[in-house]
């Protein structure tokens, strides 16, 4: 006998995206994403022709009192109802905390399992038991694998449980349990929720993470989705990742060491953000770019910081209109090749012509020669004698305000956002 399940976790259905508030009509794209996502998950499931889905925690996003987020919720859930496809659920650490979760009707094929202690549900056609327990907190420090009993003999056994294993960065520790914990209830598959990148833990038993639906935000990249399980004569024939995400985060790196031109950046960077759109496979993206390497441009970057954020938007439309430029970090470091800031944004030849301009240079000499007759004759004997050239010293002096110029202007610089 064969029989296909799809193991989901982590819907966080109507999650606020961060990162990307006010930037315009792509920003709604994004914001809808959870529900397109859901119903990318609802209709894999229909079309493997699966005979249930497992739902490992955090279907919520917390403690939403908007009803229409849990309606769309049953609405998808009715979908899988009219298939004859059965959901089993756990309640995560953001669902405990959802008013929605604990007060909304779920249609008879959704199986929702008690938040009191670990619970056994069996399906007999299928020779199938499913052990799982929901929380009724957000914060949950026990071990609560523990206390899952042991495998039912004859059957194709899985656990369902929302944890963090021993730890994971980025996540807070919840439910923690060790591997050997988890092995030690005998199970053929592990279900579990709460970590948001996709893992195989273990092969045997298969211990699986399928990460989130949906990425939220700029350190949750790449594709997104749940786990197609086949399971032939009680043993698992093949476990396969499902891309599911309706939109992409992604977050590149451009190398710019060695660069002198800012013209060189802007050929990379159209390089870079065309392949990561081609990677996203036609979701929408949201892009964060870094610009990292010792580099001539450093300088550059720091004081033009609002300018290179808009060519980069400017590539990114270029690329596709689905393009948002999340945020430009520059992290690169300067690098002393002889290369003056100055040069690069044009200033050295606005000072060129300004110095070549005979009527500038008298206007100053003038000024300095006012100043000099004004200056006791105790205070002049200490001037020295090359500075009596009022020429050469209009010279040195319009140096010298190019360089308080520069050095004022090196004071900007930072990590910038994208276009809002």
């Amino acid at each position: 006998m064969t029989f296909r399940f799809i193991h989901a976790a982590d819907i966080h259905l109507d999650s606020p995206l961060r990162g990307l508030a006010r930037r315009g009509e792509l920003a709604g794209v994004f914001r809808e994403a959870s529900r397109r996502a859901l119903e990318n998950l609802v209709q894999a499931a229909i079309d493997a022709k699966v005979a249930f889905l497992v739902i490992a925690g955090d279907v919520y996003d917390g403690d939403w009192k908007d009803y229409a987020t849990g309606q769309f919720f049953v609405r998808e859930m009715g979908r899988l109802n009219r298939e004859n496809i059965r959901v089993f659920l756990i309640r995560g650490n953001h669902d405990a905390d959802s008013v929605i979760s604990k007060s909304l009707t779920l249609p008879p094929n959704v199986f929702s399992f008690s938040v009191r202690a670990v619970q056994t549900e069996v399906i007999a056609e299928l020779d199938v038991a499913l052990h799982g327990r929901g929380f009724a907190n957000r914060h949950v420090p026990e071990n609560v694998a523990r206390t899952y009993p042991p495998a039912v003999p004859g059957h194709f056994n899985i656990g369902v449980l929302h944890t963090s294993l021993t730890g994971h960065d980025g996540h807070d520790v919840y439910a923690p349990c060790s591997v050997e914990d988890l092995k030690a209830a005998g199970y053929d598959y592990w279900a579990l929720g709460h970590i948001h990148k996709r893992e195989v833990v273990s092969q045997d038993p298969a211990i699986v993470f399928p990460g989130n639906l949906q990425g939220r935000h700029a350190r949750e990249t790449g594709p997104k989705g749940a786990t197609l399980v086949t399971v032939t004569d009680g043993r698992i024939e093949s476990l396969e990742p499902l891309t599911l995400d309706a939109a992409r985060f992604e977050a590149v790196e451009i190398d710019a060491s060695g660069m002198t031109e800012p013209a060189a950046l802007l050929a990379e960077a159209r390089r870079v953000i065309a392949a990561a759109r081609d990677g996203a496979d036609g979701r929408p993206l949201a892009l964060r770019l870094t610009l990292s390497g010792e580099t001539a441009l450093h300088d550059y970057l720091s004081v033009q910081a609002e300018q290179v954020r808009e060519e980069m938007q400017a590539l990114a439309w270029e690329a596709g209109a689905d393009v948002l430029i999340e945020k430009v970090r520059d992290k690169t470091t300067s690098r002393a090749d002889g290369t003056r800031l100055s040069a690069l944004l044009g200033f050295d030849a606005i000072l060129a012509d300004v110095a070549a301009d005979p009527g500038f240079r008298a206007e100053i000499a003038r000024t300095l020669g006012d100043l000099r007759a004004r200056t006791p004759a105790d205070a002049l004997a200490l001037i020295d004698a090359e500075n009596s050239d009022l020429d050469a010293l209009a010279s040195a002096t319009i140096d010298m305000a190019a360089e308080a110029i520069l050095a004022g202007l090196g004071q900007v610089g930072g990590e910038t956002e994208g276009t809002r």
